[in-house]
């Protein structure tokens, strides 16, 4: 370095490593990309072989991607090992991975959807994240570090969602919960709701929903007429929490916290003008 440049500044996760699910697109992408830029070494579990391969090709070293299923314990494991392999600990776990199911309603669902859906979104959803804790677990009670889960507006009221995905969002609210308590004092887990956002969330193929993304059925004019702060936020708006959370240094004190990033929609909740039940 030149003796008249400044030093870049150290990043609040320097030193740290993180293994992120769902980490090949979307918010679990942008916050790959913001933890490396924080000081970070990141581990992904991703069940998509393009974005796994993708996701090699752009970071090289600094990531660790690992193709596998977040409602497969055997891969959750693996992937925790992986990121210890290559990089030696394990600081932070965050549980990201998530399918959406359009605001399926329980009317507009017949019987069959409605037992289907629910069977493929809440493995992903929930038994995703608990699987995730428990294999990442062992490796962050040593580090003292933290777990971190991606909850939803659905998390804190309706109308985010149908019934199948705002009840898995409220299902890890008492997850994040539960481990806070169990885990403590040695890890702190928290949880952040964003709102709506461009990615590549999905649905349940059960609902034909498997290729629909979650920007197929809403505009940003629209998600952002509905928010006080009134914009349209991107994935890389919504990592700042996330990086508060995982910092040893800026974060002591926070453990069984929800995060609620969604642009003041809390405000005044989530409320449709027209339409209404439909018998």
């Amino acid at each position: 370095m030149d003796a008249n440049q400044t030093p870049a500044p150290a990043g609040w996760l320097q030193g740290d490593v993180a293994l992120i699910t769902g980490g090949g697109s979307g918010l679990g992408l942008a916050l790959v990309e913001r933890f490396l830029l924080e000081g970070a070494k990141v581990g992904v579990l991703e069940r998509s072989h393009e974005k796994v391969d993708a996701l090699r090709a752009r970071f090289g070293d600094d990531v660790v991607a690992t193709q596998g299923d977040v409602r497969s314990y055997e891969d959750n494991s693996r992937a925790v090992a992986e990121t210890v392999n290559r990089f030696g600990k394990l600081d932070i776990f965050i549980g990201n991975a998530a399918i959406w199911d359009h605001g399926a309603s329980l009317m507009s669902l017949t019987p069959e959807q409605l037992a289907n859906g629910f069977d493929e979104l809440f493995p992903v959803n929930v038994k995703g994240y608990l699987l995730g804790a428990k294999a990442a677990a062992p490796e962050l009670i040593k580090s003292e570090g933290s777990m971190i889960f991606t909850l939803s507006n659905s998390a804190f009221y309706p109308g985010g969602g149908g019934p199948l995905y705002t009840a898995s969002k409220h299902a890890a609210v008492g997850l994040i919960r539960e481990l806070a308590y169990e885990l403590a004092p040695k890890v702190r887990v928290n949880g952040v709701g964003p709102c709506g956002m461009a990615s590549d969330l999905r649905g349940p193929a059960s609902l034909g929903q498997e290729n629909m993304r979650i920007m197929d059925s809403r505009s940003p004019e629209a998600i952002a007429s509905i928010l006080p702060l009134q914009f349209f936020p991107q994935a890389a708006d919504f990592t700042g929490p996330f990086v508060l959370l995982a910092s040893r240094a800026n974060n002591r004190t926070l453990s069984g916290v929800l995060l609620n990033a969604d642009a003041g929609l809390a405000i005044r909740g989530i409320r449709h003008t027209a339409g209404g039940l439909n018998l």
